[in-house]
């Protein structure tokens, strides 16, 4: 059975990386690309026609665009958002097939589905399973560090940091406000929104996002195997999240290219730093993407 694919904005990063990706998946998944002339990409008509034929319209594009094309589109094809702008949305199901037993499920029936973000992507598969479980107390102050690749910035940082060699590091959303910051804190069921604090670094893809955490200051002082055996335990059986011995470094762009996403609990001493490493254009993006359509297209 043929699925129609329409990826808008298709030019971008992240458009590229899923239509390299369907192009490269076997046949028997049945994908089909349906592409804009270039003239036309910003053609309304031309868009909404598309959609009329396509089975799920990918939507890789600034926020503002992304609700203008879902207001284009309603009611002629499902929907998948690679944007930032309805991830906290009700009527939106969120992405991330390992977020509950029933995440799947939902995935593969909605009308409806919002793609991850990269930063939250590690950010929730550390924390929600710790707060679900009640280690990680929703009201306890969480911060967030995170570095990722630069392609993340897109074509001008992409471009610039292949023109200029760098800067080797760049810490940025210092007005504490990053995009990502509302989800995170509502898929991992936290009551306050944690400090977070994103970087840059001069290396194309891959990301660590890492929380360090007391032991000391939590409820009933857990240990780091307490930690460690929550987080094997609701990924044990996770296609594409794995827990992994602790290491004493990490690089960040280890699994650049794959889509798959390492978990760590790195203790000592009563502290703990976890660890999420990932491609954030892979899991935390165009390969999120892709397994997200397999599962809107029935498939496993």
């Amino acid at each position: 059975m043929t699925t129609r694919i329409f990826i808008d904005g298709e030019a971008g990063t992240t458009g590229l990386g899923i239509r390299h990706r369907l192009e490269s998946l076997p046949a028997h998944y049945g994908f089909e690309l349906l592409h804009i002339d270039p003239a036309q990409r910003k053609d309304p008509q031309a868009r909404r026609d598309l959609m009329r034929q396509a089975d799920i319209t990918v939507l890789c594009l600034p926020d503002d665009a992304a609700r203008e094309a879902v207001s284009l589109g309603e009611g002629l094809t499902r929907f998948l958002d690679a944007s930032t702008a309805h991830r906290v949305d009700k009527n939106w199901v969120y992405g991330l097939p390992e977020l509950t037993p029933e995440q799947s499920g939902k995935i593969r029936s909605a009308s409806h589905v919002s793609n991850p973000g990269c930063y939250s992507t590690g950010a929730i598969a550390l924390l929600r399973p710790l707060v679900k479980s009640g280690i990680i107390p929703p009201d306890y102050p969480i911060s967030i560090n995170a570095v990722s690749g630069y392609s993340g910035g897109g074509h001008s940082m992409i471009e610039a940091h292949e023109r200029e060699k760098g800067p080797a590091f760049l810490l940025y959303g210092l007005n504490l406000e990053h995009k990502h910051l509302p989800e995170i804190t509502h898929y991992s069921g936290l009551l306050h929104r944690p400090i977070f604090v994103p970087s840059v670094g001069h290396f194309p893809q891959g990301m660590i996002v890492s929380i360090p955490l007391h032991l000391v200051n939590l409820p009933g002082f857990p240990s780091v195997e307490d930690v460690r055996e929550v987080l094997a335990s609701v990924y044990k059986e996770a296609k594409t999240i794995r827990v992994c011995p602790d290491q004493t470094t990490l690089t960040a762009d280890e699994l650049a290219g794959k889509d798959d996403m390492e978990l760590r609990v790195h203790g000592h001493g009563g502290q703990v730093v976890l660890t999420a490493r990932l491609d954030n254009l892979g899991k935390g993006a165009s390969g999120a993407a892709v397994r997200n359509l397999i599962l809107m297209s029935g498939q496993d």
